[in-house]
């Protein structure tokens, strides 16, 4: 076994990096270095760097939170460096020491040095993962206060203003990140905004890669069965997927070369993915969750679920969708199901069940409304809501206590608890569904489900949704 740092890299028994990481410029920031970006954009950045390019665009990682301070510590023990591990539906897999990050700051620890990465006039590109929550609330110390004052920096030093690129499951992705900025702007830097507006640019983009959450056994299993021991690596499927609107403030590396697709508009394949594979995990996890199931591979192996989920896109989702240059939808969501189903990724139900009030309002619902505007079915969409609310009571149909990881857990409970009386409660938060209490097809389809999963069961409600009982006129 092998610990793994700069020094130790000739002596690993897993594929690494043949190129020279010493001399390699930061030309990225990146704010948000979890498991998925080093399974994706590092690694994407890693191929370019492997062809002898893009040496002057490695990244410097950057962390806000509190939790981040562990990457900071593993990061600076192991040079930047961690294992990417890729799990292949036949079984095999593949490792390899990714070696992109090569610098890493932690926002707390020294705001000023963190703000001068951020304006300095290497770095050409902001990108982030921070997951959809963090584009809501203003702060003066959250990602988009220390963008605001390093883009005034850069305004004030007469530089080049950087391209920053959100890389979060988030539909117009991009327009979200220029909105935080502009609001956080005009709060924290009055005048900067007509600036940025002129200057920086806000690319959208899709990503995609199924990353689970690195567990202890995770990190065991590298050290078993590759030789090294990596305090944090990342385990991955190894398909892998990223769209990129060509719209850069002050160039680019070639990511292309990389398989990065470069569009014009990344609009329909950021459609696809959020509301096939992003919606698709939510019409999946809370059903089986409530079936008992706590690994997705043995959830979408199951076939009731396995229907459910391909009714679901064939009938509800690929109608809203527009062409995707390239792509066979339904071929594409066949795929899924063989994702969804890969035994080495070993995703966790509960990880797709967490944080649901940031992903069903931009993942499921924009499927129902669309639906609702063109008279399309809503049954099954609707009926995942009112599994996420069947959920959300916090018990499972044994009695057994359920964790409900999301920002506005205690909310979300106490709405969920009250709906055995008064069976619209939880749907009647506005912030999260809008006007949708008041559509009676929806409230039709969601109740009727509702009833079904107090009164039979997760898989008795699939069995009748799937014969077309309850259904909408």
């Amino acid at each position: 076994m092998v610990r793994l740092n700069s020094a130790t890299l000739r002596r690993l028994p897993v594929a690494t990096p043949s190129y020279d990481r010493d001399g390699i410029g930061v030309g990225i920031a990146h704010v948000g270095v979890g498991g998925f970006h080093r399974a994706h954009q590092a690694m994407y950045l890693d191929r370019l760097l492997e062809r002898g390019r893009a040496r002057d665009w490695g990244i410097c990682g950057i962390g806000v939170m509190p939790a981040d301070r562990r990457m900071r510590d593993v990061l600076r023990a192991q040079d930047g460096l961690y294992t990417l591990v890729l799990e292949h539906p036949d079984g095999d897999r593949d490792a390899r020491v990714i070696g992109s990050i090569v610098d890493y700051r932690y926002a707390p620890d020294d705001p000023a040095a963190t703000i001068e990465v951020l304006a300095a006039p290497t770095t050409r590109m902001v990108s982030m993962t921070i997951t959809e929550g963090g584009y809501r609330a203003i702060d003066p110390g959250s990602v988009f206060g220390l963008i605001v004052e390093a883009l005034a920096r850069r305004r004030d030093r007469g530089m080049a203003a950087p391209t920053i690129v959100s890389c979060d499951n988030i539909e117009h992705n991009g327009e979200a990140a220029r909105r935080a900025v502009m609001a956080h702007a005009e709060l924290l830097r009055p005048g900067l905004s007509g600036w940025i507006a002129e200057r920086v640019r806000f690319p959208s983009s899709m990503v995609d890669r199924i990353t689970p959450v690195t567990t202890p056994d995770v990190v065991a299993a590298v050290e078993r069965d590759f030789g090294v021991a990596d305090e944090w690596p990342v385990v991955a499927e190894a398909f892998a997927a990223w769209v990129l609107e060509d719209d850069f403030a002050d160039g680019r590396p070639p990511l292309e070369e990389a398989g990065v697709l470069m569009v014009d508009d990344v609009g329909p394949y950021e459609a696809m993915k959020l509301r096939l594979l992003n919606a698709g995990h939510q019409c999946l996890c809370y059903f089986a969750a409530l079936c008992g199931y706590r690994m997705v591979h043995d959830a979408v192996r199951d076939p009731l679920l396995a229907e459910f989920l391909l009714a679901y896109f064939d009938s509800e989702a690929i109608p809203t969708l527009r062409p995707v240059p390239g792509i066979d939808l339904h071929a594409y969501t066949r795929g899924l199901i063989e994702r969804f189903a890969n035994p080495g990724v070993r995703d966790t139900v509960a990880r797709l069940c967490a944080y649901s009030s940031d992903r069903i309002p931009k993942w499921l619902l924009p499927v129902i409304r669309d639906n609702l505007d063109a008279g399309g079915p809503i049954r099954l969409a609707s009926a995942t809501v009112a599994a996420w609310a069947r959920y959300a009571e916090a018990v499972d149909e044994r009695g057994e206590p359920i964790e409900i990881v999301d920002n506005g857990a205690d909310s979300l409970v106490a709405l969920a608890r009250e709906q055995r009386r008064r069976p619209t409660a939880f749907i009647e938060n506005a912030a999260l569904f809008g006007d949708l209490a008041r559509v009676p097809r929806f409230v039709q389809a969601y109740s009727w489900a509702l009833e079904s999963l107090h009164a039979r069961g997760a898989r008795a409600t699939l069995e009748a949704v799937l014969r077309n009982e309850g259904a909408t006129p």
